[in-house]
């Protein structure tokens, strides 16, 4: 039985008109009752505004709270970072307003967060859908396809596990700071304890990539739990961007290099060891465990190279040279 903890849904909506109420519907439908929707519209150039207006009736009567409102652009940050300032749940689950959560997602994520207090994210898999709602699965290059094919990445989940290499997506370190600082595996749909906001304030245009951003934050505090389930449905079309792999690249690197900043002035007292890791060594780029108990982990920080060897969890060689 779930506990009747308070979850705030926090939706920044932006010219998704032709999306944005079957997101709502998605939200109504939750199992999970005690609920509040907080919508903030960041200037759409479209009619997104307008269709959030006309689920109003339907929402009220659906929530115990509803908070709709539009604003001039301002960007992804300043709109998620208003969407916390009004929500007031013990628990936030941010939904973009293109995607879909499935009927059962909040109250199963909710479940394991009340009951593992050192967690403070949950999330499980997400599967893809096309701009007509229909499930479809990426090809090598992510370009939609409809057949079942095994070479195909049929998950967001799927494909995290075959392109993180060295990387047990359902061992502790899924949503580690070691791992994350690699790069971003953790699948949209998760539910937050919003307490851990506390510890790292709220969201900032020098990292762009706000979705890695925040998991980097986290990751240095708590830990999070995945669940090999499907638990939402993200949207792949033309306006994804994801898509545009420049951008993607772009923003990647503004947003480790701000995380850079903060490591140098951390109080490693405070935070879980992966971050004294990264800080020392740099972020980690490679990593292979040999059978079950020998494990080679390769660090790069600046110019030099870092190889280390464990065998059941003890290091036994240490080698740095420099990188070329």
């Amino acid at each position: 039985m779930c506990c009747n903890s308070s979850v705030s849904v926090i939706i920044p909506a932006y010219n998704h008109e032709n999306y944005v109420q079957d997101t709502l519907k998605s939200v109504i439908a939750q199992t999970y009752q005690n609920i509040e929707l907080i919508v903030v519209d960041d200037g759409s150039k479209d009619s997104t505004w307008q269709k959030i207006q006309e689920m109003r009736g339907i929402c009220e009567k659906r929530f115990s709270r509803v908070h709709f409102e539009t604003k001039a652009n301002e960007g992804i940050c300043k709109t998620l970072n208003r969407l916390l300032d009004l929500a007031n749940g013990e628990y936030v689950y941010p939904l973009a307003s293109d995607d879909q959560v499935k009927p059962h997602a909040i109250e199963k994520e909710l479940n394991f967060l009340k009951d593992h207090p050192d967690y403070a994210l949950c999330t499980g898999d997400s599967e893809f859908i096309d701009a007509q709602g229909k499930i479809a699965y990426w090809d090598k290059q992510r370009n939609l396809i409809y057949e079942d094919n095994p070479s195909v990445y049929h998950t967001f989940g799927e494909y995290s596990e075959c392109n993180i290499q060295y990387f047990d997506f359902y061992s502790n370190d899924f949503g580690s700071y070691l791992m994350l600082s690699k790069s971003n595996h953790v699948p949209n749909g998760y539910l937050i304890r919003k307490s851990i906001f506390d510890k790292f304030g709220r969201f900032t245009p020098e990292a762009p990539l706000e979705d890695w951003y925040l998991m980097l934050q986290i990751s240095k505090y708590a830990k999070m739990k995945y669940f090999d389930e499907v638990l939402f449905s993200y949207r792949w079309h033309v306006a994804n961007t994801a898509q545009n792999i420049a951008k993607m690249e772009a923003m990647s690197q503004k947003t480790w290099k701000y995380e850079c900043k903060l490591l140098e002035k951390i109080d490693l007292k405070q935070v879980l060891s992966g971050v004294t890791i990264v800080k020392k060594y740099g972020a980690l780029y490679k990593r292979k465990r040999i059978m079950r108990f020998i494990e080679v982990c390769n660090y790069r920080k600046d110019d030099c190279k870092t190889k280390v060897v464990k065998v059941f969890g003890i290091t036994v060689l240490r080698y740095t040279k420099k990188a070329w």
